[in-house]
């Protein structure tokens, strides 16, 4: 697979993703938006690092793969508050958490 390929493939998920950011407005769908990017930077990651001929890129990529796990287990943690609070886990009533 070459270069190019690899870049495209990021730009797509990255904009899937971003479309998917922009227009859900349940929680579960905002964090697998969140996911396809942050995938979509470990492909830039990995692909540039195997066409450089070092291993940063997948240093780089296993920290990022550590962060968006961190940041799910936060997220998931909002979205059943949410559900339980409100049977419902649209993002619009979070704002309702402020006391």
């Amino acid at each position: 697979m070459t270069l190019g390929l690899c870049l495209i493939l990021s730009a797509a998920l990255f904009c899937i993703g971003l479309y998917g950011l922009l227009t859900h407005r349940h929680a579960i769908g905002l964090l697998l938006s969140l996911e396809l990017m942050a995938n979509a930077t470990n492909i830039n990651l990995i692909a540039f690092s195997r066409f450089r001929g070092d291993s940063m890129g997948q240093v780089f990529a296993l920290f990022s793969i550590a962060l968006t796990v961190t940041e799910v287990v936060v997220g998931l943690a909002i979205v059943i508050l949410l559900h339980r609070a409100y049977r419902d886990a649209r993002v619009g009533r979070a704002s309702e958490f402020r006391h």
